[in-house]
């Protein structure tokens, strides 16, 4: 099963940059969030696929039409509340952040809020305790597991990137992992983001056919936004990864649709056993 996602927030919501860390900042940028949805509901229509929009809550506060536009036809799922990285928050704080977004998302769409993704996949194994917070807050399902190192965070040690059920400190709570491609001995991921943006459409295209039954993809609004304005304060190395193969991304998207079918989580989800899925126990 190949599963579609989407993490909803503004051009400026990049991790971990000190041009754009706080609502303050964020209220000075240019509003692009109402175009960036509308292009991928309108690729959706196109491609008659199923998708999960994982909304910022700050998004859902400033602009609460975009989610209920969103959710007309379409899961919605928290991406918390103020687009923090977990290990740089406390537990009280992370699930402060938790539980106002999925009150403020159910609010608004009328609906219960199953889902989660942590921001940049920020969960390593030393913040193991967010997974009981996500529980706490009523979560069915989480994706936010990133199976390799990586900047922001990430579980090195996972083992397989298929659904999963995570076990710590006494709860159990079902897992989609972000996909990864091993090559060289190493863990790439290449179905979300700039990974996604980089790499050429045959490579995708054929690591899609191998991806052994499962693929969790993850994009951004601001990922097929070619006009955005460029935030020059970033290391080169980052500003690389931000930019590289936005102008290209939207087309690339809509051959990804057509060569293959994609679905929502709910979709998915339903169509496993998840007695018989892989267990993770984390301490």
């Amino acid at each position: 099963m190949n599963i579609l996602t989407f993490d909803i927030e503004e051009w400026y919501h990049l991790l971990d940059d000190d041009s754009c860390r706080n609502e303050e900042q964020w209220l000075t940028y240019e509003v692009r969030i109402h175009r960036n949805v509308d292009r991928i509901l309108e690729i959706l229509e196109e491609t008659n696929t199923k998708a999960t929009f994982f909304v910022i809550g700050w998004i859902a506060k400033q602009y609460p039409e975009v989610v209920k536009k969103i959710a007309d036809k379409y899961e919605i799922g928290s991406h918390t509340m103020n687009h923090q990285l977990v290990w740089q928050q406390n537990r009280a704080e992370f699930k402060d952040d938790i539980v106002r977004s999925v009150s403020l998302l159910e609010d608004i769409t009328g609906r219960p809020v199953k889902y989660f993704r942590a921001p940049g996949f920020s969960i390593r194994e030393t913040e193991a305790w967010a997974f009981e917070v996500i529980h706490e807050a009523g979560i069915e399902v989480d994706c936010s597991v990133f199976p390799a190192a990586h900047a922001h965070g990430g579980i090195a040690s996972y083992g397989k990137p298929v659904p999963s059920i995570i076990h710590y400190n006494g709860i159990q709570l079902k897992e989609f992992p972000v996909s990864v491609k091993r090559i060289a001995g190493k863990n790439i991921i290449y179905s979300g983001g700039g990974y996604f943006r980089l790499f050429p459409y045959p490579m995708i295209k054929k690591w899609t056919s191998e991806s052994e039954k499962y693929l969790m993809s993850y994009l951004h609004p601001r990922d097929m936004d070619g006009s955005q304005p460029i935030l020059n304060d970033l290391p080169a190395t980052r500003r690389f990864k931000s930019y590289v193969g936005i102008k290209t991304c939207e087309n690339k998207l809509k051959k990804w649709l057509t060569d293959f079918e994609f679905t929502d989580i709910a979709t998915a989800s339903n169509a496993i056993d998840w007695d018989k899925a892989p267990v993770v126990y984390l301490k």
